[in-house]
């Protein structure tokens, strides 16, 4: 076997991807060398969880243990050099921690850390620690999980991190959970850290919402431009929103316009982003389309996080990544040092020299229903309900992707009452958001919350609706949840929305090839999770509640 991956949705025949390359484009190498990565943080948690306990400073190790683990996502880094480059980091913060340790006088075991040697051996060395090394394949499907869950909480506070909002007990947690996966846990202890880790998937997301609000203001109501102008353009996509004001600021005045493409189109939302008259709008779709998109929008990429499809020869020499993201051969535009930004001199100079985006679209979309702006509509929102306007919402949250299965979720917009709306974040959003499904009384049937971490916003949303209906339970609100996920963020949502009580959940395409169905039972009794469906099925169930 050349690999095993099956963290994401796409799982080759829905077990799991095991050839050369992974249906995401990883290579198996690479694919390896991050199981190589996950065992040593690990250990690095063990050792951390030790020295933090004897009065470390948990906050640099925090750090490095989150953009580890953001880097192992789905379609986010593609570059063996800078894994290994990862993996010799453990054993360097290995040995330091260990050093604090022995100046207290206490022993330290190195024993669940690799040593990197060569490339070579560590490529052997994974053979023995990848994902099947557990066999028992309900005590894997609940580590795998629960590693999973920490990998979108790690992309979440990285983002509020680089705003400056951290919060010391999320990234202990993380270390924590890790050095526990070490430890010969019970199912039922399993089952418990599943459940503590949706409580901290709620926090991380919170704590994203106040970085991300309390720097940019609240998102607004917003038509966002999808077609283009005649000037050069950079088009930014991915999830970080400080290299989109950081790029914004440096455009200023130089002729170049900026648009923004996937996750990254609630950009457009927030205030502080419209003082900028260069700031386009949105160019394309969701992100496994940038291989026709990137194509014809002629200038400059920019990729911040996760989203990345192996670049095409024809304009590979036009995409830049940055932070955790890499690919073999792109231009990589380095990381802030001593409290300056980055620098995005090199696509401003290569944007100059472009043609203009070929137009693909025109028109406009709306966003911008987080929390504060949805619930400034409450009022309206009850009233609607309360009079029968509105009968249902249906939370449409979570990820798209390249499967046909997925045309489920248009074919299911379409054919929803009138009387219903859609709530939304992430870009499962594009299978639907281009749709003429009108308003109910000023109201849009669909109402986007924002990136995929926004999901916190629905979930605010209905906590607020509980409160105003005077209920006891969220689940008696005329709220369904039909959620597609893609990757691990999706796995973070989905674990909050458990944590916070939800029951019912509808996911597709398909259910997560990393749940046993031992597993999947128990989520299934507890939580009344379901795959979806027909579409006419489906569409009964949902108006009657079920």
């Amino acid at each position: 076997m050349s690999m095993f991956c099956y963290q994401c949705q796409e799982a080759m025949h829905g077990i799991g991807c095991s050839v050369e390359k992974g249906i995401c484009g990883k290579e198996d190498h690479t694919s390896d060398l991050m199981d190589v990565l996950i065992y040593n943080l690990k250990g690095l948690s063990v050792i951390a969880r030790q020295a933090i306990s004897n009065g470390f400073d948990p906050k640099p190790i925090g750090k490095f243990v989150s953009e580890s683990l953001f880097m192992t996502i789905t379609n986010v880094n593609f570059d063996d050099e800078r894994v290994i480059e990862q993996i010799k980091q453990t054993n360097a913060q290995a040995k330091l921690l260990g050093s604090f340790l022995s100046s207290k006088g206490k022993n330290v075991s190195y024993s669940n850390l690799y040593e990197f040697e060569t490339k070579q051996k560590a490529l052997e060395f994974s053979k023995s620690i990848g994902v099947l090394s557990e066999t028992n394949e309900d005590i894997r499907s609940l580590k795998e999980l629960i590693v999973y869950g920490l990998k979108g909480m790690a992309a979440y506070y990285d983002h509020a991190s680089v705003l400056g909002f951290e919060d010391e007990s999320i990234t202990s947690f993380m270390i924590d959970t890790l050095a526990q996966l070490t430890e010969n846990l019970s199912q039922d202890e399993l089952i418990s850290l599943v459940m503590k880790t949706g409580e901290f998937s709620v926090k991380t997301m919170e704590l994203l919402d106040k970085a991300n609000t309390s720097t940019y203001g609240n998102p607004e109501i917003t038509k966002v431009s999808i077609g283009t102008r005649n000037r050069p353009g950079i088009l930014i996509s991915g999830h970080d929103l400080k290299d989109m004001e950081e790029l914004l600021e440096q455009t200023k005045n130089t002729g170049v316009d900026v648009y923004t493409h996937g996750e990254m189109l609630p950009a457009n939302y927030y205030p502080k982003f419209k003082k900028y008259d260069h700031f386009v709008g949105n160019y394309g779709n969701a992100w496994w389309l940038q291989t026709k998109e990137f194509e014809s929008f002629n200038g400059p990429i920019l990729m911040t996080t996760n989203c990345l499809v192996p670049p095409r020869d024809s304009y590979k020499d036009r995409v830049f990544t940055t932070g955790v993201v890499g690919y073999p051969g792109l231009k990589h535009i380095p990381d802030r040092k001593d409290g300056r930004p980055k620098d995005f001199s090199p696509i401003i100079e290569m944007a100059k020299k472009c043609p203009p985006p070929t137009q693909i679209e025109t028109g406009t979309i709306v966003g911008g229903f987080a929390h504060n702006q949805v619930l400034a509509l409450a009022d309206k929102v009850i009233e609607a309900v309360n009079s029968g306007a509105i009968k249902r919402f249906v939370v449409m949250a979570g990820c798209d992707g390249r499967h046909n299965t997925r045309k489920y979720y248009t074919n299911l917009a379409e054919s929803l009452p009138k009387d219903t709306v859609i709530l939304t974040a992430g870009c499962a959003k594009y299978r639907y958001n281009k749709l003429n499904l009108g308003d109910i009384n000023g109201i849009p049937r669909v109402l986007d919350a924002g990136q995929c971490n926004d999901s916190y916003s629905l979930a605010v949303i209905a906590l607020k609706l509980k409160e105003a209906f005077g209920l006891d339970d969220i689940n008696k609100l005329p709220v369904s949840y039909d959620i597609a996920w893609y990757e691990q963020k999706a796995v973070t949502v989905f674990l909050a929305l458990l944590y916070l009580g939800v029951k019912g959940i509808r996911l597709g395409p398909t259910l997560p090839a990393f749940l046993s169905p031992n597993v999947a039972k128990v989520i299934v009794e507890n939580f009344d999770v379901k795959p979806i469906g027909e579409v006419q099925q489906d569409l009964e169930l949902i108006m009657q509640g079920k």
